[in-house]
């Protein structure tokens, strides 16, 4: 994905040989951020795809190497920003096993609420942004009318509506707003009382289901083989849902099904995230009534110092495996920070699902990979 000398061009160009270099991006809107593809084709044949990064690029690895235990946390909402929550939550977890802190179990259900809600947000977002990138706008509209009602529900009690700084090392900031649960539960109904346009607007489509079958095939050996997780991985097959392979908080205590398709086309991946938005409704309203009494936060130190060792945590974001590795050498400031963020690995299939097919699939495929850019160059 790196070795670019030989076909970093500045511009649209064809030589001798008829094949064509173009330029997609850094800022086009089905790169959805600043991202760089140089394309090249022969004819409307796609010979090779490949992403040039760094154009968003802020050193949050580094910078959270001079931040505490409690500042690091929320640099990791403006990384993947569609799942602030669930990052926050992986960073508070991490430290919370080098602490050894038990979470009270309110906070636990409160953090898992918010995951999941952040989930059906942030696929909300990719369906719409989906369908507007293969030529269909209305839907946008649909998807933004659901999205803005947990958006409401996240700045009642967050103060925020997209890059949230709720979770924190031992429970959650502050308790939920009173609203919380009658919110939640209003959010509920309008969802089943209007997901069914979204299969008879995009789903159940003709013209998008032949743009999308049989586009952007991924082998499951090759998912596996090129780090993929989340719904790409599962869109071909494999079984890497982080929540049942590995439970974190109260997951392996509750009921919900991993969604697997088998096609291993953009189609496939799409229905993932579809079934996926159910799958987390069932989740939340198996928590919403039964939000346990009690603190939503753990009695911690003023200064918190993780003991000289190394810790690592991962959990299920909107887009596969999020990974903190934090190394500690007992102080205030982690000694080194590594995230091993789930866009990075999915994009770096982009090349191998492109090659052989037309140039005019590629913003379908790309578009199933649901990359958000910051978390890709961090």
């Amino acid at each position: 994905m790196y070795q670019t000398t030989d076909i970093l061009v500045n511009e649209t160009h064809n030589d001798p040989m008829g094949q064509m270099v173009i330029n997609v991006g850094p800022q086009h809107p089905a790169t959805h951020g600043v991202l760089h593809l140089v394309i090249t084709l022969n004819g409307e044949t796609i010979q090779k795809v490949e992403p040039l990064l760094g154009y968003i690029h802020r050193s949050i690895e580094k910078m959270c190497e001079s931040l505490t235990y409690r500042q690091f946390i929320y640099v990791t909402s403006r990384m993947d920003y569609l799942s602030s929550h669930i990052n926050n939550h992986a960073c508070a977890l991490c430290v919370e096993k080098g602490l050894q802190v038990e979470v009270p179990e309110r906070a636990q259900v409160i953090r898992v609420l918010m995951d999941e809600l952040t989930r059906i947000a942030s696929h909300e977002l990719w369906w719409g942004a989906m369908a507007m990138d293969l030529g269909a706008f209305t839907p946008f509209f649909h998807a933004f009318r659901e999205r803005e009602t947990i958006n409401d529900i996240m700045e009642e009690t967050c103060g925020a509506r997209l890059t949230m700084n709720y979770m924190v090392p031992g429970g959650v900031m502050h308790d939920i707003h009173p609203n919380f649960q009658k919110r939640v539960k209003d959010f509920l109904q309008l969802y089943k009382q209007k997901i069914h346009e979204y299969d008879e607007l995009v789903t159940g489509n003709i013209i998008f289901q032949n743009r999308m079958k049989g586009v952007g095939y991924i082998s499951p050996e090759d998912a596996i083989s090129y780090g993929c997780s989340g719904p790409v991985a599962r869109g071909s097959g494999v079984s890497c849902d982080v929540r049942k392979h590995f439970p974190y908080e109260i997951y392996d205590k509750l009921q919900f099904d991993e969604v697997l398709e088998t096609a291993g086309d953009s189609f496939a991946r799409y229905l993932v995230r579809v079934k996926e938005m159910h799958q987390s409704v069932r989740i939340v309203e198996q928590l919403i009534d039964n939000i346990p009494e009690g603190d939503f936060q753990a009695k911690t130190k003023a200064v918190l110092k993780l003991p000289k060792g190394e810790f690592y945590q991962r959990v299920e974001t909107a887009r596969g495996e999020l990974g903190v590795y934090i190394v500690s050498e007992g102080g205030t400031t982690p000694y080194r920070i590594k995230f091993r963020s789930p866009g990075f690995s999915n994009l770096s299939i982009l090349d191998h699902m492109t090659r052989g097919s037309k140039i005019g699939d590629l913003v379908a495929a790309m578009g199933t990979l649901d990359l958000v850019i910051p978390d890709i160059d961090r």
